[in-house]
């Protein structure tokens, strides 16, 4: 056997903070040196950070990066260090993974395939480098190996694929196994979606049994840059066989995932498999002596934390995702709280309880002491000993009503509040609404009504409802918390300045229909925090072997739970709801899944929906909904550009500056539609053609 002591290490780096990136990646190494790790493998860019945008193009930043590298150089006595940085070479900047070796730069393995779709725009800063090529590049007054490079280090030879390497079909792996290394190294940058995890071990898992090779992943951690949440994911797989997984969505500034590996063992697969060699590459290699000392055996078996295999994995991973995120949104802007307009519906509250789980979560991750620290620049935590004591501090809520508002809502609201632990506040604001009516019905000599002025009366009063929370937000050096969901998004059902009104949106890329279930299940079930005993289904969750303690639950969501979703905007007498005034929300997500991310026309989306929906709602009814859908997706582009900063969650995201584009002003699908409805004219409900009515 020939062991060695390998770990993927996981950061939560910010974008240009040179200080704290160096500090995080010295610490992480020293780490690493504590358990006697021989091989780390750092993330994607995480001297910089990932997401610099424009200021990769910056001179400084590239010099800046070199500064950081060069003092991260001498802190890698006795271990081999893989970093990620931005390079210029001939006038082009590259993405590059530099390996290090007992404080000398050995060379620079650079990233041959850039993510380009959906959130990540890298070929706008970086210029891929072609297979098979070598060439070498000046740091100073030393010039090292750069490209696509083998690097030897006393007999062990290690590749890089590097993040969206591993994502293409050709990918890297495959020349480097035709050259015969032993270790392939993924320092990545794979931002956060609903049950990507599962992607990545597969090809992991796969390229380490292909290949006959030792597989090293590792992933950024944390709300690195505002948009974009990276849940830290690190494994270690080898011949087939996960042999370590990290925990995910950790508050930690770094975690090390240590596994031994056997280099023979290897060896050994590629040995035996003989299959054709398909490709034929120059063997560029760098060779160095390293002196890897010897390794003990070890027994290893890679096991999913308890959230991981409790049945509830999107549920778990929304909660964990989101509170994560609101945490490092919040230490790294270095504000004093959030603030938040709460309305007892489902929105807002929702918006709550991922503020609760944010510090619940931190204290289960870090301990008292631990957030405290982490969040040391806000002196009134610093008295807390209770997650209820800091959710008081760092969460004030407001009720602001009408007379149209309910006591529904308002019991709702306050049941959530005092539950949680938050700071509740409750004004009334009609008499600002009647002000404001008053003052235009001067000026237009008339009186306005609901049967005249429908939209301008519903509207006035969510935006009188920003000035005050947006003072409050001020008055507390807090972070505003917009309420608007990805199901409002797509159709414009929000009021800009009203409740669109904040500086984060933390819920407008998901949808209404998963977060009413959400909402049930986090009242009901609620978030396994302990490595319990795997459950042998999904009720024992909540009754089985999991005990009490070991469960996160809000109880305070029951009201909201059991109201029907509402604006509350009309008089209580026309029993307004969101769903008369759009469409049922299981519905409006089908279509919307069809023609935004499928890119499906109305036709295609009328014919999905009749059979999604058979014996549950009519042609007639569905034709309607096809049609408003489209109106208003087309219409209410500009609302979408000018929402707060959300959250990417999955590839459903509708956020013009980081996933879906579409024009301000465009045709409205008239054609389209048009020929939706003649043929639905043309078609009875079982396929034989005579009209129906509509």
């Amino acid at each position: 056997m020939k062991l060695l002591k390998v770990a993927a290490g996981v950061l939560n780096q910010i974008p240009l903070a040179w200080e704290h990136n160096k500090q995080n990646i010295i610490n992480a190494i020293e780490e690493a040196q504590r358990q006697d790790v021989n091989l780390l493998c750092l993330p994607e860019l995480c001297i910089s950070g990932y997401g610099c945008e424009d200021a990769f193009y910056a001179q400084s930043t590239i010099d800046q990066s070199i500064a950081s590298l060069l003092e991260i150089v001498e802190h890698t006595n006795d271990i081999a260090v893989a970093v990620g940085l931005a390079l210029r070479h001939n006038n082009r900047i590259y993405d590059v993974a530099c390996l290090i070796a007992n404080k000398r730069i050995l060379g620079f393995a650079v990233k041959q395939y850039m993510a380009n779709n959906g959130l990540h725009y890298e070929a706008r800063w970086f210029q891929p480098w072609q297979i098979g090529l070598r060439d070498e590049t000046r740091i100073g007054e030393f010039s090292y190996p750069f490209g696509d490079i083998v690097f030897d280090l006393s007999g062990i030879r290690i590749g890089f694929e590097i993040c969206e390497d591993a994502w293409i079909a050709n990918r890297p792996g495959r020349a480097l196994y035709e050259r015969g290394v032993d270790i392939i190294l993924n320092p990545s940058a794979s931002h956060f979606g609903f049950f990507k995890s599962q992607i990545r071990e597969r090809f992991v898992v796969d390229a380490s049994r292909a290949f006959g090779v030792s597989y090293v992943y590792t992933n950024m951690l944390g709300n690195e840059a505002g948009r974009v949440i990276f849940d830290g994911d690190a494994m270690v797989a080898s011949n087939g066989e996960l042999l370590v997984s990290g925990a995910r969505l950790s508050y930690h500034d770094f975690v090390i995932v240590p596994a031994v590996v056997d280099v023979e063992a290897t060896r050994l697969s590629q040995v035996q498999n003989r299959g054709n060699l398909a490709l034929t590459l120059p063997n560029l290699r760098v060779v160095e002596r390293f002196d890897w000392p010897d390794i003990a055996p070890v027994i290893q078996k890679a096991e999913l934390e308890a959230w991981e295999r409790g049945g509830y994995l999107k549920e778990e991973e929304f909660a964990r995702a989101v509170a994560l995120g609101l945490f490092d949104y919040l230490r790294k802007s270095r504000s004093q709280g959030y603030v938040l307009s709460l309305s007892g519906g489902a929105d807002s509250s929702a918006i709550a309880a991922t503020v609760y789980l944010m510090i619940r979560m931190a204290v289960e991750n870090l301990g008292i002491e631990g957030v405290k620290k982490k969040l040391s620049y806000i002196k009134a935590l610093q008295t807390c000993d209770t997650p209820e004591a800091m959710m008081g501090k760092l969460l004030t809520v407001m009720y602001q009503g009408t007379e149209n508002s309910s006591d529904d809502t308002f019991n709702s609201a306050k049941e959530l509040a005092d539950d949680i632990g938050a700071t509740f506040l409750n004004i009334n604001i009609n008499g600002l609404v009647e002000t404001y009516t008053g003052l235009i019905e001067a000026q237009l000599g008339r009186k306005l009504s609901w049967d005249t002025d429908d939209l301008a009366l519903q509207n006035i009063q969510a935006r009188v409802r920003a000035p005050s929370i947006w003072m409050l937000a001020n008055i507390n050096n807090a972070l505003l918390l917009s309420t608007s969901n990805r199901s409002e998004a797509a159709v414009g059902y929000a009021t800009m300045d009203g409740d669109t009104a904040g500086s984060i949106s933390p819920i407008t890329g998901i949808d209404k229909h998963f977060l009413r279930g959400w909402l049930r299940w986090l009242e009901t079930v609620g978030l396994n925090v302990k490595n319990a005993p795997e459950p042998t289904d999904r009720t024992s969750l909540a009754t089985g072997p999991i005990a009490p303690d070991e469960l996160i639950k809000v109880k305070g969501l029951y009201a909201v739970n059991n109201l029907q979703p509402t604006a509350e905007l009309r008089p209580l007498d026309k029993k307004q709801t969101d769903e008369d005034d759009l469409m049922p929300y299981d519905v409006l997500n089908t279509i919307e899944l069809a023609a935004i991310r499928d890119k499906q026309p109305p036709i295609e989306v009328l014919k999905l929906a009749e059979v999604h929906y058979a014996g549950v709602h009519d042609r007639e009814k569905l034709l309607i909904w096809v049609e408003r859908f489209f109106k208003l997706w087309s219409r209410n582009q500009w609302k979408r550009e000018r929402y707060a900063p959300s959250f990417h969650l999955d590839d459903h995201n509708l956020d013009p500056r980081s996933w879906m584009r579409f024009p301000i002003l465009s045709g409205g699908y008239e054609k389209e539609l048009d020929e939706m409805k003649s043929w639905a004219n043309e078609q009875k409900p079982n396929g034989r053609k005579g009209k129906i009515g509509f």
